[in-house]
């Protein structure tokens, strides 16, 4: 019945038979009516759980006057979204796109055309290794995920790679063809690795004296995931360009690439896209950014934070398990030893979702607006499996 079922889906993932019907923040329900507590929320996608009235209501308002009118022309729920992350951030300008990998290739393509521009024709990216940018070519070839090393052969060349946190190392790389250096504030699927403060200031100071653009990619860590708005605040520094992704939309599929005055050089036909800026999409993005900066909303994230690590560090101890790691609402648990994927199939049966980005952890990604209580389900269904 299920491989009849899904037979004209093409295979991409390994997914159990349960068909998901509904949901209401952090909860779903599969077609058999029962219910599953989400700690992983579309990867980090629903940061404001599943259907929120805020997103449904903006999505709902915004179909009744127009859906698309072509990135040719201006339209309103952009223009607005773009202001509010303006106002909000250290950048003055926004290009908006569907998806992380579409604002990180955006990001790259900007890159290079300054570095074209101011730079000599300089066009490469130091990135680092282990690092997720995205699943196009260009942004396969950033990361720095091993498994991808024969995959899809011939790759993007231009993507010098450095250890993550060795800010020597990246100083031994930039030379006169380096426009930029890229970097996730957190590495999400490398198992949840917080570039310290000092890190992320060192790299600010290498690249303003070196002359070369620094980007950071914020589409996990952005929206409020780690108890900022944005990944990078946490260690007080100033990029060149950002991109976002996944929260920026609430659930519906929305990016966006954002640069600072010095670093705007695409002029008319650099980049585009059909469905880029559309009403639909930025309206939606706009309920959900103004939910996030609702006074006290992003403090009530720090603390859920620090009580989803201190029920994990709990549960850890009882369990003689590893460290928690991470910020805020992306939080890693380490298991000691390769058991991820057995206990995600264990916790699903028992209604829990959860993620093993590696054989040896757990992640946890749940909705900004969870509930203690629900993190206290979340431990006792985690336990249980365990």
């Amino acid at each position: 019945m299920y491989a009849e079922k899904f037979a004209a889906l093409m295979k991409v993932a390994e997914r159990p038979p349960q068909v998901f019907v509904s949901g209401s923040g952090s909860w779903l329900v599969d077609e058999q009516g029962r219910r599953y507590l989400d700690f992983v929320q579309g990867w980090a996608v629903n940061c404001l759980g599943h259907c929120p009235p805020e997103l449904t209501q903006a999505i709902n308002a915004q179909a009744q006057h127009l859906v698309n009118c072509s990135p040719a022309f201006f339209n309103e729920p952009a223009a607005r979204l773009a202001q509010l992350l303006v106002a909000n951030s250290c950048f003055d300008q926004v290009f908006f796109c569907n998806s992380g990998a579409e604002a990180n290739e955006g990001a790259i393509k900007l890159a290079r055309k300054w570095g074209a521009k101011q730079r000599g024709g300089a066009f490469e990216i130091i990135t680092f290794d282990n690092a997720f940018h995205g699943r196009t070519l260009a942004t396969m070839s950033a990361s720095g995920k091993p498994q991808w090393n024969q995959l899809f052969e011939p790759k993007v060349a231009g993507f010098p790679k450095a250890p993550f946190g060795d800010l020597e190392a990246v100083a031994r790389l930039i030379d006169a063809r380096t426009a930029a250096v890229m970097l996730e504030p957190v590495q999400g699927e490398a198992g949840v690795i917080a570039a310290a403060p000092e890190f992320m200031q060192g790299l600010r100071a290498l690249t303003r004296e070196r002359g070369v653009l620094l980007i950071v990619d914020e589409i996990q860590t952005g929206m409020g995931r780690t108890g900022k708005l944005f990944g990078h605040e946490q260690s007080g520094i100033d990029p060149d360009i950002m991109t976002l992704g996944k929260g920026l939309g609430g659930g519906v599929p929305l990016a966006a690439l954002l640069a600072r005055e010095a670093a705007c050089c695409f002029e008319p036909g650099d980049q585009g896209g059909t469905f880029n800026g559309n009403p639909l999409m930025t309206a939606a993005g706009a309920a959900v950014l103004e939910a996030l900066l609702a006074p006290g909303f992003l403090e009530a994230v720090a603390h859920k934070g620090e009580y989803l690590r201190s029920r994990l560090a709990q549960l850890s101890a009882r369990h003689g398990l590893g460290a928690v790691r991470g910020r805020g609402l992306l939080l890693a648990l380490e298991l000691g030893s390769d058991i991820g994927a057995a206990l995600v199939e264990r916790a699903f049966a028992q209604g829990l979702l959860l993620n093993a980005p590696r054989p040896n952890l757990l992640r946890f990604m749940p909705a900004l607006n969870v509930s203690e209580s629900e993190i206290d389900a979340m431990i006792e269904l985690l336990g249980a499996a365990l």
